[in-house]
């Protein structure tokens, strides 16, 4: 890749006064050898001294707990590496260790809706809730759920689970009866929070009847817990045990009664997508989970107590869980629950302004429908306050980085970042102290060990192939739920490099040390043997505007693969032949000849999972009339079927 100039270099005040700074700063003390040195410098030390890196997270941010005296036991294991093996922790207890005035969570919905409990007020909150769990017999080891919009009360069933050592798994409320059996059905909670329903799109959504069904699916569940979103008196008929979530909470509890427990105790419940078949519960760590988090906020996003986060998430994706996480910092997190763009499209940064917004998280499809739809933020909001703007989900295309600079802010950190599910955070993500530059990804996350590997296993710069992790790292999951042999955990992630974690993302590293993600290695292309990641031609599709959305796949054809583009196009407008030309030509005069689609198909719609992401295995199935295992995994399953039977496919 040739070289470029950056889009944004921070300032020497901006590097001078960052977290991160005054983590090296420190960390040099004792380590010469950091002493001036930079982001990658740093990078380099961690991996080589995971033990000190880490412990020194644990000292920097502050975390609640006593650490033992051993960092790391079989360190040259992945999986099978133990941290902290003889630490005692509270996840909860270090996400409330502040309790004073401050805004702790502001709750905001489509509807206009607008709630905020300082820290204080979130603490006992946790306590009331904690003992009314307690009561009914939750401890360590039980898990509790939630079938939740991105609301104040889920954060505080999440704390005041956690804070009695049980486990907290969650899914949103547009999930339908069998994609929230596919996932709750597997862990069997004891006690089950849920809303009797939500606002989206100009809609409001009925939670109560599905509720009912996932309830009388699912042996063991003791008590249902209903927060009133839509009704302030839901009714409660057809759901045995339930009570509304004031009930539950013991209003004379004050205090929060925190059970530390090892640091590899069981956290969280992870989903992944499901499209290929019942979702794999994947199974975090508190302590992993929270040294994680605390280096990612403060040292990866300068996260303070000044400062206001807001990503938007549903609870069903893994960023509600990073988000939280937040409170560890002492920040203040912006919860919103409904579509991004509701109204006049402009809610979200009407939020930046009104609530002083940071940092801003979003995903890359909203930033891209930003363009389409128009919008100049610098214009019209005042962006005050806004230092960085996060972007995952799928890869920030090269135009949106340009859009961010050109109409949304240009003094700005945007941080495109990579990770997922698998491991609760980033493996690539993005650093204040870096500079900007356009399609890429900042850097590795520090600790990781984060490389590309070609085919034979070899570490490759400026080349395509799979990211891969090469030594062990805190927040690696500690197994899938009920693999107790470990055999499906460790092949989907070991199978491929022995001791090696890969990831399934393919990718290149760049002259500047940064990452370009190219999509999900189980959904390259390979026309004649070349192997094309699907962004690649995502990135070019999107500099036509006519084009709304895309998703390419590979068709088997006559013994090779052919690339098939679906496009939607803005309302009213035809595939003719001129517009087809002019997406061919676009990726022509950008890629090679390789990634020019075969055929371009115009669809009315594009499936994707409920966390926004697109499926482009499930789409590929469908057009090869292969079954699509699980379709409740989908936020719109009536569009695959727009792809099944194409005509334009048959020759």
């Amino acid at each position: 890749m040739p070289s470029q100039a950056p889009l944004w270099r921070p300032s020497p005040a901006r590097i001078e006064q960052a977290r991160i700074t005054d983590f090296t700063r420190q960390l040099a003390a004792s380590e010469p050898a950091l002493t001036d040195a930079d982001y990658f410098a740093l990078h380099r030390w961690a991996v080589a001294n995971p033990a000190a890196f880490w412990a020194a997270v644990w000292e920097y941010g502050g975390v609640l707990g006593e650490p033992g005296p051993t960092v790391l036991e079989r360190g040259d294991c992945l999986p099978g590496a133990r941290w902290f093996p003889g630490a005692r922790l509270n996840f909860a207890e270090n996400l409330l260790r502040y309790r004073d005035e401050r805004p702790a969570l502001v709750s905001r919905l489509e509807n206009g809706e607008r709630r905020s409990l300082s820290y204080a007020e979130l603490y006992t909150q946790v306590a009331q809730t904690a003992a009314g769990l307690k009561a009914l017999g939750v401890g360590p080891g039980d898990r509790v759920a939630g079938f939740m919009p991105n609301i104040a009360e889920t954060v505080i069933a999440m704390l005041a689970t956690t804070s009695l050592g049980a486990l907290w798994s969650s899914c949103s409320p547009d999930f339908g009866i069998n994609g929230v059996l596919d996932r709750f059905g597997q862990i069997t909670p004891k006690v089950l929070f849920a809303a009797d329903g939500y606002y989206y799109n100009g809609k409001t959504c009925d939670s109560l009847e599905r509720l009912r069904g996932v309830v009388a699916a699912i042996d063991g569940i003791e008590r249902v817990v209903v927060v009133p979103v839509v009704n302030a008196a839901p009714d409660l008929a057809g759901l045995p045990a339930a009570c509304l979530f004031n009930a539950l909470q013991d209003a004379s509890a004050t205090e929060v009664e925190f059970t530390r427990l090892p640091f590899d105790h069981p956290l969280y419940i992870m989903y992944s997508s499901g499209t290929t078949g019942a979702p794999k519960c994947i199974l975090h760590g508190a302590g992993g989970t929270l040294l994680q988090h605390l280096k990612e906020h403060q040292l990866m996003c300068d996260l303070g107590r000044e400062d206001v986060l807001f990503y938007f998430t549903t609870c069903g994706w893994m960023m509600w869980n990073w988000l939280v996480s937040g409170l560890a910092s002492g920040a203040t997190l912006v919860l919103y629950d409904g579509s991004p763009f509701a109204g006049d499209g402009n809610l979200l940064l009407d939020c930046i302004d009104e609530e002083g917004i940071s940092i801003f998280g979003t995903s890359a499809k909203y930033i891209a429908a930003l363009e389409k739809a128009g919008k100049v933020p610098r214009q019209s909001h005042r962006l005050e306050r806004l230092k960085s703007i996060l972007s995952t989900g799928s890869p920030l295309a090269h135009e949106s980085f340009d859009y961010v600079y050109r109409d949304f802010k240009a003094d700005v950190c945007l941080s495109s970042i990579s990770g997922g599910t698998d491991i609760l955070s980033c493996f690539v993500a993005g650093t204040p102290t870096l500079p900007v530059y356009k399609g890429e990804i900042q850097a590795p996350g520090l600790g990781m060990a984060v490389e590309i590997w070609d085919e034979a296993g070899n570490s490759v710069i400026g080349e395509k192939g799979e990211l891969v992790c090469t030594r062990p790292f805190p927040c690696c999951p500690l197994g899938f739920w009920n693999d107790d042999s470990g055999e499906r955990f460790h092949s989907a992630y070991f199978d491929r490099f022995d001791n090696v974690w890969a990831h399934g993302d393919y990718g290149e590293v760049t002259e500047q040390g940064g990452f370009i993600i190219h999509g999900r290695s189980d959904a390259v292309l390979n026309p004649g043997g070349v192997r094309i990641g699907t962004a690649e031609i995502y990135r070019q599709v999107e500099r036509v505007e006519e084009v709304l959305e895309a998703i390419v796949i590979g068709q088997q054809w006559q013994d090779d693969v052919r690339v098939v583009l679906f496009v939607v196009l803005r309302e009213g407008l035809v595939l003719d032949a001129a517009l087809e030309a002019r997406i061919r030509q676009t990726i022509r005069d950008n890629t090679t000849p390789r990634h020019v689609p075969a055929r371009i198909v115009q669809v009315a719609d594009i499936p994707r999972t409920i966390s926004g992401k697109i499926v482009e295995l499930a789409v590929r199935n469908v057009v090869h009339g292969e079954p699509v295992k699980n379709t409740d995994a989908l936020a719109n399953p009536a569009a695959l079927e727009l792809f099944r039977n194409l005509p334009q496919l048959r020759d």
